[in-house]
C-alpha cells in the first residue's frame, strides 16, 4: 500500500498554499468581521483552476481527482473555512449535479461558467421546517404548460445572497419516495425568489440565506438531466460531500494546531516556554495524534471515491471523525492561549467557532452515526 501523495499532489499543495497565503490570508480577519465575502476570488479561483480541479479537462476542468479536491479544501481551510465553504457550495455542491446528470444544454449554460467562475452557484436542499430527512421536502415543483411552478423555502444556503443560479432540490410528486424529489437550475434574480441574508456565529464571512420561491416558473430545460426523480443524484453529492467537507474539518484542525504550537513554543513563563510543561506538551501530543489519524481518514475516504467503491458508511464515518476532531483540536487551541484564545488577536476562536458548524451542518454527527449504526444492522 502507498500512503504517499504523488509529485503532482505536492505541487498542487504548494500552489494552493501560496494562493491562500498571498490572496485569502490578508482579507480573512476583515471578511469575518464584516460578514460579507469577497466575490472576486470566484475569478481569481476559475483562472488558476481551482474550482475545476477534480473535473475532467474535456469539461474544462483540470483534469485532477478527489484526492486534489480534498488538498485543495485543507489548505483554504487552514486559513478561512468560510472561503472554503464558499468554494466547495460552488464548486462541489452547485455543480457537481450538473456535471453527473445535466444536458449538454445545461452544462453549456451553468455548468461552464461557473467552472471558471463567471457564474457562482449555490445548492438549495435545507429546509426550515425539515432537517435532515429530505424525503420529508415541502418544497413543490407542480407541471405546468412549458415547465413547472416552484413554491417553499430553503434555509441556510450558502453563496444565496449573491448566487447566479441555485440548483435546487423540490418535490414533484405528494409522496414520500426516492423518485418524487427532483433538481432543478433556477436563474437568478427572478422576480418570484427573495432571498435573505443571515447573520451567523460561525463561516461569518461565507454569506448564508433563507430563500423563499413564490410561484416561480422555471421552464422544462431547466428540470436536471430532462427527468424527474434524481434523488438519487442528491445522495451521491451529499455523500461525495461529506468526505470534501472532513476534508475541510481537517484543514481548520491543522490551522487551530499550528496556532497553539507556534503560541506554546514563543509563551514564556519564568524560565521556560509553557511548551516545556507537560500539561500543555501532552494536549499537544494527543492534537497530533487524532490529527494524524483524521487525515488518513479523509485521504483513505477520497481514494475510495476515486476507485468508485465509496459507500454511504464510509462517508459517514470519514465525516463523523474528522468534524469532531475539528471541534476537539480547537477548543484546545484554546485552551492552551488561555486569555489570548478569546481575543481576536489570534484565529483559534474563529477556528472553534467554524468547527462548530460542521458537526451540524453537512449531515450532524448523530445522523452519520445513524448512518454507520444501519452499516451494522443496528
Amino acid at each position: 500500500m502507498d500512503f504517499s501523495f504523488s509529485a503532482e499532489h505536492n505541487a498542487l499543495r504548494e500552489t494552493v498554499r501560496k494562493f491562500c497565503a498571498a490572496e485569502i490570508a490578508p482579507l480573512a480577519r476583515e471578511a469575518d468581521d464584516n460578514e460579507s465575502f469577497p466575490r472576486e476570488l470566484f475569478k481569481k479561483w476559475g483562472d488558476i483552476g481551482l474550482i475545476g480541479v477534480r473535473y475532467p479537462e474535456a469539461d474544462g476542468g483540470s483534469g485532477f481527482d478527489k484526492l486534489s479536491e480534498c488538498i485543495v479544501r485543507e489548505e483554504m481551510s487552514r486559513v478561512s473555512q468560510a472561503f472554503s465553504s464558499a468554494w466547495s457550495a460552488h464548486s462541489h455542491l452547485g455543480i457537481w449535479p450538473i456535471w453527473r446528470a445535466g444536458t449538454e444544454p445545461q452544462k453549456t449554460q451553468f455548468f461552464k461558467p461557473a467552472i471558471k467562475g463567471e457564474k457562482i452557484a449555490a445548492f438549495g436542499l435545507s429546509e426550515p421546517d425539515v432537517g435532515s430527512n429530505i424525503r420529508a421536502m415541502k418544497t413543490t415543483a407542480t407541471k405546468v404548460d412549458g415547465g413547472y411552478r416552484i413554491n417553499g423555502s430553503k434555509l441556510y444556503i450558502t453563496n444565496a445572497p449573491f448566487a447566479d443560479f441555485i440548483t435546487l432540490a423540490a418535490r414533484t410528486s405528494p409522496e414520500p419516495t426516492a423518485e418524487a424529489i427532483s433538481l432543478f437550475l433556477v436563474a437568478l434574480p427572478n422576480e418570484g425568489v427573495t432571498i435573505s441574508k443571515l447573520d451567523k456565529e460561525g463561516i461569518r464571512a461565507s454569506e448564508t440565506g433563507l430563500i423563499y420561491l413564490e410561484d416561480v416558473f422555471v421552464p422544462d430545460d431547466c428540470l436536471l438531466g430532462g427527468v424527474e426523480g434524481t434523488y438519487s443524484i442528491i445522495l451521491e453529492c451529499l455523500s461525495e460531500n461529506r468526505v470534501g467537507v472532513a476534508a475541510n474539518c481537517l484543514g481548520m484542525a491543522k490551522g487551530a494546531m499550528g496556532v497553539a504550537h507556534r503560541y506554546a513554543q514563543e509563551r514564556v513563563v519564568g524560565d521556560k516556554t509553557i511548551g516545556k510543561f507537560q500539561a500543555i506538551a501532552h494536549k499537544l501530543a494527543d492534537m497530533a495524534a487524532e490529527i494524524e489519524a483524521a487525515q488518513w481518514l479523509v485521504y483513505y475516504g477520497a481514494w475510495r471515491i476515486d476507485q468508485g467503491t465509496l459507500d454511504s458508511a464510509t462517508a459517514a464515518k470519514v465525516k463523523l471523525v474528522a468534524s469532531e476532531t475539528a471541534l476537539k483540536v480547537s477548543e484546545n487551541a484554546i485552551r492552551i492561549l488561555g486569555g489570548a484564545g478569546i481575543m481576536r488577536e489570534y484565529p483559534v476562536g474563529r477556528f472553534h467557532r467554524d468547527a462548530l458548524v460542521y458537526v451540524i451542518g453537512e449531515g450532524t454527527s448523530e445522523i452519520q452515526r445513524n448512518i454507520i449504526a444501519r452499516d451494522l444492522d443496528l
